[in-house]
């Protein structure tokens, strides 16, 4: 059973989870980026990002490596903006949802207030399901560290083994 987690990170919160999930799952990572970078701070990372997300804008994406047919699952990462899907990650999804179907899907979403909850439940409409395999939820793991949120990791990818 092989796994990818495929992330959008802006300030590293979701890069360090992703990280660490692919450690200890041995899975491939695969970091996207969009093709004009977003602001990563002060009013601009705010409202831009926010307005992107709420938006539903699609950016386009630099280019990638990713084959659905080599996955059984698939790890979804991402900062939550604005109680929104972030718009890099929604690309993704856009251009591969045809080849998703039958994947296990699970999902990161690193938060440093709240809208973790609506991200998911947009998260499985845009990918046409009803429950992620296994769902995580962190508060700026890399800017906060803490205990809690390794042991969730740890729990997460427990969940995913099963």
């Amino acid at each position: 059973m092989k796994t990818a987690i495929v992330y959008y990170s802006l300030n590293g919160n979701t890069k360090l989870a992703a990280q660490k999930i692919a450690e200890i799952l041995n899975a491939d990572e695969i970091e996207i980026f969009p093709k004009k970078p977003y602001f990563d701070r002060g009013f601009k990372k705010y409202f831009l990002g926010g307005k992107s997300a709420v938006f539903g804008e699609s950016p386009e994406l630099m280019p990638y490596e990713f084959n659905a047919d080599e996955y059984d699952t698939v790890i979804f990462g991402m900062p939550v903006w604005a109680s929104c899907i972030t718009p890099p990650l929604r690309t993704f999804i856009e251009e591969n949802k045809a080849s998703l179907g039958g994947k296990e899907i699970a999902c990161v979403l690193c938060q440093s207030g709240s809208g973790a909850e609506k991200v998911a439940n947009k998260l499985k409409a845009l990918l046409g399901i009803s429950s992620f395999k296994a769902e995580l939820v962190l508060i700026d793991p890399k800017d906060k560290p803490n205990d809690e949120n390794e042991i969730k990791i740890k729990d997460f990818c427990k969940e995913l083994k099963v």
